[in-house]
């Protein structure tokens, strides 16, 4: 299931600071890491941000919301939910706070904690991934696909 992360809630979760510069990228770089490992859409909201650097950018596989100043997180999440309608469903919201989980709820969207998101980041993170150039192809397998190659040249 696609994600709806409540970005500053988190960013301490995940041992990040709130007052670091990058903050943000940094979170956003883990949630690629975890997207391309569970091959899942994830969006992600941010407040706070100045006029002219808000907006949505893609970053990566990451959609991020950069929500203006005055504008909170909390409320682009919950008019996302809100224009998703019957969709909702088939999300995932990580939030710790107790109003997005309310709006997620109305919605009909599953949420989980962010503490509990981290749970599967680390656990997307630490599992055996295995890689295509493993494989090893028998030698029957390298003759019957020369044939089959073979075959169609001629």
């Amino acid at each position: 299931m696609p994600y709806l992360v409540d970005g500053h809630n988190l960013i301490p979760k995940v041992g990040l600071r709130l007052d670091s510069m990058d903050d943000e990228m940094e979170l956003v770089s883990i949630l690629q890491e975890f997207a391309r490992l569970k091959r899942q859409q994830v969006e992600v909201y941010f407040d706070g941000a100045p006029i002219g650097f808000d907006g949505v950018r893609k970053i990566g596989t990451i959609r991020a919301h950069f929500v203006r100043l005055g504008q909170t997180a909390d409320h682009a999440i919950r008019m996302r939910l809100n224009h998703m309608a019957k969709d909702a469903r088939n999300w995932v919201v990580v939030s710790s706070d107790r109003e997005v989980q309310s709006y997620a709820r109305m919605a009909h969207a599953q949420y989980i904690s962010s503490e509990e998101f981290v749970k599967s980041l680390r656990a997307a993170s630490s599992a055996p991934q295995t890689k295509s150039a493993d494989k090893k192809i028998s030698p029957a397998e390298v003759d019957e696909w020369l044939n089959i190659f073979r075959q169609k040249r001629e």
